[in-house]
């Protein structure tokens, strides 16, 4: 690297809530400014331009280090074109023994630890860069999905719990309580006394307006009229109140969960369209989304989780990156005649757990994957082991088509497992 082409200076920004510390240092790792800003918009334009102020530098020539690789102080530093390097909050502490081997800590020796580390180790920080406004988006939308999913199931035990007390006939008729026709008789048929009281004509109704063919109108009332428990007095009348407002927020919860897969499906689409106009020439190649897709297992929440968590590994083709981001790589630890190697617990939850999900659906309904769980289950390997293990070599087998732009060829992955 050429001389010209190195940081003019190396800045550390511990960031809070309600100010930031700031420390700039020469490229000898002299101290050359520290200042505390206000966390707001005012603070922090006035960082930025204290930092172009005190290195004498272009914001491009300006290394600025920070622990999280987003958020306000992030965007606002990449918009004025400051190089922005973010590292995990772990491997800063180890950098901090080198100014407090007795373990003190403070914001403003946070803020100069970032600067030097990054001037001394800047292989340890990884460069962050803004991604486009569609990758935003599909991270939020697929965030707030996943989070209305955990609602959702919150919200069904609860309801499930409530028809425990008094209404456990409901429960013979679904798994899944919050489907919008047992709601809809819960709301005609309350509580196991007005069932004997409605007529067969009103559940029909229900049954047809929800499409439900499985069951007849006389099947539900005749299983709703079975005995009802004894409760102590109070107990219906709170139980009933209780379910009624749980019905409505899984009502709305699962509302918005359509709309968030509905924004995913359109977003997915604007992303392939994007991949399709920068591949001119090549029209007739699929593209990212397309690729990912046509993988065993993956659907649109897998797709969406990998684009909006990983974008930049999967754009690069880092197969390495990306497990490792996945939590799938597994740590070693070996020392003398001890070999230890275990689960990576630092890594991406989200995903963690859409490469999970994505391994064992493959490894239920793929014939070829199904062989390979079987294989790994067979060597004593435990089921979250077999998944990983499945997880890996969809993620690898992702890579490759990626960087060859082809879709999945089952009968390719089976001569290469039989090879």
């Amino acid at each position: 690297m050429t001389e010209e082409l190195l940081p003019a200076a190396y800045a550390g920004v511990d960031w809070a809530t309600e100010k930031h510390d700031v420390c700039v240092l020469d490229p000898g790792g002299k101290v050359v400014g520290e200042k505390e800003f206000a966390a707001d918009a005012a603070g922090l334009a006035a960082m930025a331009d204290w930092l172009i102020e005190k290195s004498g530098a272009p914001p491009d020539r300006i290394a600025v280090a920070i622990e999280v690789p987003h958020g306000p102080v992030v965007e606002s530093l990449l918009e004025r074109g400051f190089a922005v390097h973010s590292i995990n909050p772990k491997q800063l502490d180890r950098f901090r023994d080198r100014f407090s081997v007795a373990g003190a800590k403070d914001d403003r020796r946070d803020a100069r630890v970032l600067a030097d580390s990054l001037r001394t180790d800047g292989r340890a920080y990884r460069r962050v860069s803004n991604d486009d406004p569609d990758t935003i988006g599909l991270r939020e939308w697929s965030r707030m999905a996943a989070d209305l999913a955990r609602e959702n199931t919150l919200l069904c035990n609860r309801a499930r719990q409530q028809l425990l007390r008094f209404f456990p006939q409901v429960l013979e008729l679904t798994d899944d309580v919050g489907e919008a026709w047992i709601l809809a008789i819960l709301e005609a048929v309350p509580t196991p006394a007005d069932a004997k009281k409605r007529r067969a004509s009103t559940i029909e109704t229900i049954l047809k307006e929800h499409r439900i063919r499985r069951w007849k109108a006389d099947e539900v009332l005749e299983i709703l009229r079975k005995p009802a428990l004894v409760v102590a007095p109070g107990t219906l009348d709170a139980a009933t109140g209780h379910l009624r407002l749980v019905a409505e927020r899984i009502r709305l919860v699962r509302r918005q969960i359509r709309e968030c897969h509905e924004m995913l499906d359109e977003i997915c689409g604007r992303l392939g369209a994007a991949d399709a106009a920068e591949v001119e020439g090549r029209k007739n190649e699929p593209r990212d989304v397309e690729i990912l897709l046509s993988l065993p297992g993956v659907g649109q929440i897998v797709a969406a989780s990998l684009l909006a968590e990983a974008s930049r590994p999967l754009r690069d083709r880092d197969y390495q990156a990306m497990r490792t981001l996945c939590g799938i790589a597994p740590v070693t630890k070996r020392s003398g005649k001890s070999l230890v190697v275990g689960m990576r617990k630092a890594c991406n939850p989200r995903l963690r757990n859409a490469l999970y999900h994505a391994a064992r659906v493959a490894a239920q309904c793929d014939p070829g994957w199904k062989v390979r769980y079987a294989a790994l289950r067979a060597r004593g390997c435990s089921h979250g082991r077999a998944c990983r293990g499945i997880a890996d070599s969809l993620l690898r087998v992702a890579v490759a088509m990626l960087r060859s732009r082809t879709l999945y060829d089952p009968a390719r992955r089976r001569v290469k497992a039989a090879a």
